[in-house]
């Protein structure tokens, strides 16, 4: 069973339906800041995004 991370959960655009899929939290977090600098012009990850990030991380 996969992992799931919604963007809507974490981010400040409750609208965005960015959802990143993998199989380890690192995998993720990934896709998260890949997503975070081209989507939303973040030039770096905030270690608060990181965490929560992390605890919305859920089973799909």
């Amino acid at each position: 069973m996969g992992k799931k991370l919604q963007c809507k959960h974490i981010g400040p655009d409750a609208d965005c339906q960015f959802v990143a899929r993998g199989e380890t939290n690192d995998e993720i977090l990934a896709q998260v800041a890949d997503h975070a600098k081209t989507v939303h012009g973040l030039s770096e990850v905030p270690p608060e995004l990181v965490q929560a990030a992390l605890s919305n991380i859920s089973e799909e």
